[in-house]
C-alpha cells in the first residue's frame, strides 16, 4: 500500500497530478485544498496518500496535510459516500470548517458543498461527529497539528494505522513512544512504538 509519495510535479490540474518518483509518473486524485498549495510544474512535493483498491480500479488519492487525509478515511467509512464524494467535500469546504460543522451540527453549511444534499450532509454529522480525530475535539493530545510534536505524532500513527494496528491501541503505542527517552527522529519513535504494540 502507497501512504506517503515524494517527488517532482509533472502535471498539475485542478483534481489530479502526475508525480514523478524516480522514474515513475503516479496519478493522484487530490482536493482543492492540496491543489493551491502546490508547487508549479518540476517542483518538488511530498504528498500523504490513500490507496484506494476495488476489483477494478486502484486509485491513490493525496493530500497535503495529516488532517485532510484523517478526514477523507473518516468520510469514506461513512456508508453512501465514496473517495470522489468524499474529495468533493474537502474541496467545498476547509478541513477545520468542515469540523466545526459537525460539532455544532451545521447540516446548511454541508449542503453548500456541491453534491452533498441533506440526507448526506445529516448523516456527515451524525457519523463523524464522535469520529473526529482526538485533538479536533478538544482532547488532551501530545501535539497540536502543525506543531514538531503534533506532526511527528500524527505521521507515527498513520504508519501505525497502515501497518494494521487498531487506532487505540496504536494512539496509546505512539504517546508512550513520544514519552520515552533517546533520539525524536521519525524512525527512533517508530521503533519505539513497534516495541511498545509487542508488549
Amino acid at each position: 500500500m502507497i501512504a506517503r509519495l515524494n517527488g517532482r510535479l509533472v502535471e498539475k490540474h485542478p483534481n489530479r497530478l502526475i508525480v514523478d518518483v524516480h522514474g515513475v509518473g503516479y496519478e493522484v486524485h487530490v482536493p482543492l485544498s492540496t491543489f493551491y498549495g502546490l508547487p508549479e510544474p518540476g517542483g518538488e512535493v511530498s504528498l500523504r496518500v490513500h490507496t484506494h483498491v476495488r476489483e477494478d480500479t486502484l486509485a491513490l488519492f493525496g493530500f497535503a496535510s495529516v488532517l485532510e487525509l484523517q478526514i477523507f478515511d473518516r468520510l469514506i467509512a461513512i456508508s453512501g459516500i465514496g473517495p470522489r464524494l468524499a474529495l468533493a467535500v474537502l474541496s467545498g469546504i476547509e478541513s477545520r470548517d468542515l469540523v466545526r460543522a459537525v460539532q455544532m451540527g451545521d447540516v446548511a453549511r454541508l449542503t453548500a458543498i456541491p453534491g452533498i444534499g441533506r440526507k448526506t450532509a445529516e448523516r456527515i454529522v451524525l457519523e463523524l461527529r464522535d469520529r473526529l480525530p482526538a485533538a479536533l475535539r478538544g482532547e488532551p493530545s501530545s501535539g497540536e497539528p502543525g506543531t514538531p510534536d503534533g506532526d511527528l505524532r500524527a505521521d507515527l500513527l498513520s504508519a501505525l494505522l497502515n501497518l494494521g494496528y487498531h487506532r487505540p491501541l496504536a494512539e496509546a503505542a505512539v504517546d508512550r513512544a513520544l514519552k520515552a527517552q533517546g533520539p525524536t527522529t521519525f524512525e527512533h519513535r517508530l521503533k519505539q512504538a513497534l516495541r511498545e504494540l509487542a508488549k
